[in-house]
């Protein structure tokens, strides 16, 4: 009974689920140095800031669902892939689990209507760009609103994902240029987990597990990553919103 009445208790039960969600994928050795200006998740300022933080809903489903990208060009399709779960989306059929039906990327780009917004061999060269990560997570028939940081603003961006991270059942993934958080350097796509009012950072899934645990960041430096130019559409990089649809 003295156990039950620690006022620490709420925090403790935290992180043990916190330790199960992300054991549910396998874990991969990190080889590059974390910057600065990033908190690494797995560090104790990283548990903490998730702990502290009213916009987390969004954490263990991602959590529960976490892939790293099959290849270094399949970023996007490993952060559709953990939304989609995440969401309950009706998955294709899944050889390797059979009767079990997931969505792995694997059988992703089963859906012809998936195929017709880009090829897999195209997306496995050449990774994809902000309007083909909504038409791709669209096929699916989930609402998808897509915006670039071009149309939009810091504090718009900040107020809509905080917000969004509030509510259960969708989800916010990011593409935003790495060299501009200070990581090694071209364009990604990850999901946003949670975001911490009080240090004003979210906390990117950061799919590329052999390379970056996921990281704490600070939202100005995401916005100006995403701010950037993707060259392959000639349009800013962005953030898009997943929820079900009607």
């Amino acid at each position: 009974m003295k156990f039950l009445a620690n006022p620490n208790l709420p925090k403790i039960l935290n992180l043990i689920s916190l330790g199960l969600c992300l054991s549910a994928g396998s874990v991969l050795a990190q080889t590059l140095a974390i910057p600065n200006n990033l908190i690494d998740f797995n560090s104790d300022d990283g548990k903490k800031l998730l702990i502290e933080s009213q916009s987390r809903e969004d954490f263990f489903p991602l959590s529960s669902q976490f892939v790293t990208q099959n290849n270094q060009a399949y970023c996007g399709v490993a952060s559709i892939v953990m939304v989609l779960n995440g969401m309950g989306i009706p998955a294709p059929e899944a050889p390797q689990y059979k009767p079990f039906r997931v969505f792995t990327q694997d059988n992703f780009f089963s859906n012809e209507k998936t195929k017709a917004v880009i090829a897999p061999e195209a997306v496995s060269r050449q990774g994809m760009t902000l309007d083909q990560l909504g038409g791709l997570l669209g096929s699916y028939g989930v609402k998808v609103e897509v915006y670039h940081a071009a149309d939009s603003s810091l504090e718009n961006f900040r107020k809509m994902a905080a917000e969004n991270l509030k509510q259960s059942g969708n989800f916010v993934i990011v593409n935003y240029l790495r060299k501009e958080i200070g990581q090694e350097k071209g364009g990604h796509i990850s999901p946003l987990a949670a975001y911490n009012q009080q240090t004003d950072r979210f906390l990117i899934m950061d799919v590329s597990r052999y390379k970056y645990p996921p990281v704490w960041v600070k939202t100005a430096d995401l916005w100006k990553a995403m701010n950037t130019e993707d060259r392959a559409s000639g349009k800013t990089r962005g953030f898009v919103f997943v929820s079900k649809g009607s």
